[in-house]
């Protein structure tokens, strides 16, 4: 570090002090003493009508379709008022969308919470049973449906009695199944001086019910508020803050906020819009921000390369495999890049050599990473710059209105260093799961939401990820980590993707499996895999059997890889 940087504490207290953008307040929320954001939006309305300032500038761009601010926030304003007084939506009630990132979706999103109805984001990957379980779990009362969608749920929309109304989205049929009406139908002509009704909000009111992947069991419906989602919209504007303060040689003014003057960034969208990071880390923070979204009909790395050099894309990320794929992808050097100016990911653990490899082919340009769940609203902690360079195994430190603690089997606090399950507070921690008080007391207490994550912090207040609770390697009675061993299978240079397994064994309880993707026209023996991690790992922890896949591993819209899956598949259990 050099003398002129000042440190993480001199910087918190710079950018939170009184008159600051990221002034804290203190409140009272459902019992508990909190810390927020003293100046974020009250409600996601309020980001909307944010939004209008941005005019004929392009907001979302699909395809050849280009969508302006002003476009964009007439056709919200006007189906909004169409929702509550024609299909006679009301607050409270909840409006579910089911589709691609298709611009329908975000129209949808927005009208539905500017009129306090709650938005209930659908993953567009599940089946027909699935959706209609998220349909019925959440009782919701209208659904927008692209056709893919709403030929999954044809058979199950009878069944469904609470659901009143189906939009359907691009889709070409006269007739669509299930009595959908078609969007445009619904819409008719949007009118120039559209406005959203007059509906008052409340930040505590709820907002979005959004599904957790499951990857065990049925899938729970997070409740988040308008607080919630907003807070989340600060604490991504802190983090940009932050680390410009802490670059070497910083200006002494990086104050900037949602809705301060900035160059405008146009954002390649990698991730689904039903995933949290993708509506409130990616859509709300560039709606408020007024840059440019731009989206893939679905991903993949060849086109996003293409995009990135036909858009002027300045920031594209997704989860780390994503980032590997589009590094690794042979047309990486034929497509002009030179627009980008950050790399960012999350969702999953990042590998160290990630970090390496992206500084050394984005000269200047430095990665960002950070750990959240769907049930603290997106972001918990936040890393990128210095901080990064630094620690490129952590996550980084938490915002400044998030405390979070590594605790003990028996809920104690346990000292720094040591590792525990993380514990979550703060402003952007949910209300609890829809419709399930039992499973919302046995991860909620006291404001604290128990995370599932085993962690450590280090006196610098860096936190670092060692796994997740489940996924825990038991060998012979040594604690395995499954991300340090995938971490280490990743410095090899042609791996690009890794998951580790455990593999029953009569005596040791468990061995180390480990399934690879590497990188095209490139190829490695098992043994050889083998040495590399036995060269910077304990012997204990080398896979004693390594599987080769020829395609991307399986993963959940969140990023984390089916090993559930991978364990069937290859193990036959």
């Amino acid at each position: 570090m050099t003398p002129t940087t000042p440190s993480i504490a001199e910087v918190h207290g710079e950018l939170t002090a009184p008159g600051q953008v990221f002034e804290m307040d203190h409140l009272t929320i459902r019992g508990v003493p909190t810390r927020v954001w003293k100046h974020a939006p009250p409600s996601l309305r309020a980001v909307l009508e944010i939004s209008r300032g941005h005019g004929e500038v392009d907001f979302l761009v699909y395809e050849d379709e280009r969508w302006s601010y002003e476009r964009h926030f007439r056709t919200v304003a006007h189906l909004a008022n169409l929702l509550r007084d024609e299909v006679g939506v009301e607050k409270g009630d909840r409006v579910a969308i089911a589709m691609r990132n298709f611009p329908e979706w975000s129209v949808a999103f927005w009208a539905a919470t500017a009129i306090g109805a709650i938005a209930v984001p659908l993953n567009a990957w599940w089946t027909g049973a699935e959706l209609a379980y998220g349909l019925s779990d959440s009782a919701s009362v209208v659904m927008f449906c692209d056709g893919e969608r709403l030929d999954r749920l044809a058979d199950e929309l009878p069944e469904i009695t609470t659901l009143q109304t189906v939009v359907a989205i691009r889709d070409d049929r006269s007739d669509p199944p299930g009595g959908a009406r078609h969007f445009d139908d619904v819409l008719g002509t949007v009118p120039a001086d559209a406005e959203p009704p007059d509906v008052g909000l409340d930040p505590e009111d709820d907002a979005t019910i959004f599904y957790t992947s499951g990857t065990t069991g049925f899938p729970k419906g997070v409740l988040g508020t308008h607080r919630n989602i907003c807070t989340n919209l600060m604490s991504l504007g802190f983090g940009a803050a932050r680390a410009a303060r802490r670059a070497p040689a910083a200006g002494s003014d990086a104050s900037t906020g949602p809705s301060a003057p900035s160059a405008r960034n146009v954002h390649l969208l990698s991730v689904p819009f039903f995933h949290a990071t993708g509506c409130h880390s990616v859509l709300v923070a560039n709606l408020a921000a007024g840059n440019t979204i731009v989206l893939m009909h679905k991903w993949d790395a060849g086109r996003a390369l293409e995009l990135i050099e036909r858009e002027g894309v300045t920031n594209f990320g997704g989860v780390p495999a994503m980032v590997w794929q589009v590094i690794e992808h042979p047309d990486f050097d034929r497509r002009d890049l030179s627009s980008l100016r950050g790399v960012g990911y999350g969702g999953a653990p990042a590998a160290p050599e990630l970090v390496r490899k992206i500084e050394k082919l984005f000269p200047g340009r430095h990665p960002t990473n950070g750990y959240g769940l769907t049930e603290t609203s997106s972001v918990t902690t936040l890393n990128s710059g210095i901080d990064y360079q630094q620690h490129p195994d952590s996550v980084g430190v938490p915002v400044p209105i998030c405390d979070v603690e590594v605790v003990g089997p028996e809920g104690e606090m346990l000292p720094t260093g040591d590792i525990g399950e993380l514990w979550i507070k703060g402003p952007n921690v949910v209300k609890g799961y829809f419709g399930k008080p039992e499973a919302t007391a046995e991860s909620f207490s006291d404001g604290w939401l128990h995370s599932g994550d085993l962690g450590r912090i280090d006196a610098d207040g860096f936190v670092y990820l060692v796994d997740r609770a489940k996924d825990l390697l038991i060998r012979g009675g040594e604690n395995i980590s499954s991300v340090e061993v995938e971490a280490a299978l990743f410095e090899h240079e042609v791996v690009t993707d890794a998951a580790v397994i455990g593999i029953p064994h009569p005596v040791l309880g468990e061995e180390v499996g480990a399934v690879v993707h590497t990188a095209p026209g490139t190829s490695v023996t098992e043994d050889e895999l083998r040495r590399h991690v036995a060269d910077r790992l304990a012997a204990f922890k080398v896979p004693t059997r390594i599987w080769f896949y020829d395609e991307a591993l399986p993963r959940n819209p969140a990023g984390k890889i089916l090993k559930r899956d991978l364990k069937a598949q290859l193990l036959d259990t």
